[in-house]
């Protein structure tokens, strides 16, 4: 036991304050730099349902695509690059598992991005870098490429695709604008199903809640706090009665009993553009004639190609316009 838990990856939690009205903040570069989210909640403390604009910019995620057996070259047709990639389309491979299987993402910026085992790596010829997960010691290799017009090695690596390593996968795709016209020479061609963003909101009912949330954060212990809040987010119980075998959580010290909060969720293919706009809105509910000081907002990453577990993010917005937001993370794996 005590092999497997030093195999795992150590947990980084990285806390930046600031406040919304300075013009350096880096909130906006920060939510930009997790492309691909999974799941976003927020939690509205004294509020027994959502304003009906938090409603609203829920509900405008855009709708996402799921084409089934993709063979992975079509995403390098230069049709598809001009008219869907240059435009904002991205996804990555569905049901993939970054340690053991083949994955792929087509980032925003236009490079495609390959996680390969061993042999599919040698069989596909194309130079990339070797990568070494902390927590199974497998070595795989990665190779990120600009597909867009002028990129170079596009053509080996198409060969590759389409020759030596013909790879099919389900996969996710959306675009900033939700247009399905972009994707359309993929949609024709291929099995495929279109999904809208599920929207889950739920009434907690006398919730003890830490007492200590203030701006300033002098006696703020992020750890507790963000267990506290995932616990809630999880609907785990947290009173450690000696019949809860199930948990052995405690609250943060200092707490009162809310009689009624609001929690909401999104799920499904989630961009950064749309957290931003839900950040905004959130931004404008402090500033109404609420009586909360606070709101909390996680957002869930898909695993990336440098970190297992789920990246994650918490920001806590407050009234006076300043932040905190918490990114959390295991530790990256290596290169070599």
């Amino acid at each position: 036991m005590s092999t497997e838990l030093e195999r795992r990856p150590r947990s980084l939690l990285v806390c930046e304050r600031s406040s919304l009205l300075d013009d350096k903040n880096r909130l906006g570069a920060q939510v930009e730099q997790q492309h691909f989210n999974c799941k976003v909640t927020v939690l509205l403390p004294e509020r027994d349902s959502a304003p009906s604009h938090l409603d609203v910019a829920l509900k405008s995620f855009q709708s996402f695509y799921l084409i089934r057996k993709l063979p992975l070259y079509e995403l390098l047709d230069q049709h598809f690059v001009k008219t869907a990639v240059c435009q904002g389309v991205c996804g990555l491979s569905y049901k993939t598992r970054i340690e053991e299987d083949n994955c792929v993402f087509l980032m925003p910026n236009g490079h495609l991005c390959l996680s390969l085992d061993k042999d599919s790596y040698e069989l596909l010829g194309v130079e990339g870098k070797a990568w070494r997960s902390k927590l199974t010691k497998v070595s795989r290799h990665v190779i990120s490429m600009d597909v867009t017009p002028g990129g170079r090695g596009y053509q080996r690596l198409l060969t590759g695709l389409k020759s030596r390593l013909p790879l099919r996968m389900d996969f996710l795709l959306s675009s900033h604008s939700g247009d399905k016209d972009a994707l359309q020479p993929l949609l024709s061609q291929y099995e495929w199903s279109v999904h809208t963003p599920e929207v889950i909101s739920r009434t907690l009912t006398h919730l003890p809640c830490p007492t200590m949330m203030t701006s300033d954060l002098q006696s703020y212990d992020a750890f507790s706090f963000l267990e506290w809040l995932g616990a809630v987010a999880a609907d785990v119980s947290c009173d450690n009665t000696p019949d809860n075998f199930l948990s052995s959580l405690v609250y943060p010290e200092l707490t009162n009993t809310v009689a009624q909060s609001t929690s909401l969720s999104v799920s499904g293919l989630l961009l950064p553009h749309n957290i931003l706009l839900l950040i905004q809105e959130l931004r404008r509910y402090l500033e109404g004639p609420c009586s909360i000081s606070w709101v909390a907002m996680t957002v869930h990453g898909f695993d990336s190609l440098y970190t297992q577990g789920g990246p994650f993010y918490t920001l806590l917005l407050f009234q006076d316009h300043t932040y905190c937001l918490h990114m959390a993370t295991s530790t990256p794996s290596t290169h070599q």
